[in-house]
């Protein structure tokens, strides 16, 4: 056995020859740090986490990716899709429906999967009516994570006595004066 401080190795415990001096510096650096195949334990640590899926330079999944798909890919993730295309839909009535019946209607809401557009007269909203079938499969088609499943066209707004959807139907007015 060599005497790693020294550097000298006894030869048959008779004779102790000389070690040259770069092997007694190996020697000594080895007994200090350790054995060149063992790691310490930070050493390990990094050496697993570049196994478990660290970051190598030129590995995959390193290449730049355009902002569409991180936006969509944002978007999925945050549940975003859906009140997006709504707003799409909305935005974009001109190109669903064309030119001339955009100026005579709007969509005005969205809900629970309605979609309600005003019309400026009641032959519009009749007219509107009769497309109800092209309009709702042109939606679908375009804009699918919109969740529309019915289209409801509105005529001008004329005063009425009836408050809400779930009104009940009655005399109205009249059995108060009186």
């Amino acid at each position: 056995m060599t005497d790693p401080v020294s550097g000298d190795r006894p030869d048959d415990g008779s004779s102790i020859e000389k070690v040259p001096e770069h092997v007694a510096v190996y020697l000594r650096m080895r007994a200090l740090f350790g054995e060149p195949g063992k790691r310490s334990p930070d050493a390990r640590k990094r050496a697993k986490k570049k196994k478990d899926g660290g970051s190598v330079p030129f590995g995959g999944g390193r290449d730049p990716r355009g902002i569409d798909d991180i936006l969509d890919g944002l978007t999925v993730r945050l549940g975003w899709t859906s009140p997006l295309a709504r707003a799409d839909l909305i935005a974009s009535w001109t190109e669903l429906v064309g030119a001339e019946t955009a100026q005579h209607s709007e969509p005005v809401a969205i809900d629970e999967g309605v979609l309600t557009v005003r019309c400026d007269s009641t032959a519009w909203a009749t007219q509107l009516r009769m497309m109800r079938g092209q309009i709702t499969t042109s939606i679908a088609v375009k804009f699918p994570d919109a969740g529309i499943q019915s289209v409801k066209f509105d005529g001008p707004n004329a005063p009425s006595w009836k408050k809400g959807a779930r009104s009940i139907p009655g005399r109205g007015p009249r059995d108060t004066y009186g």
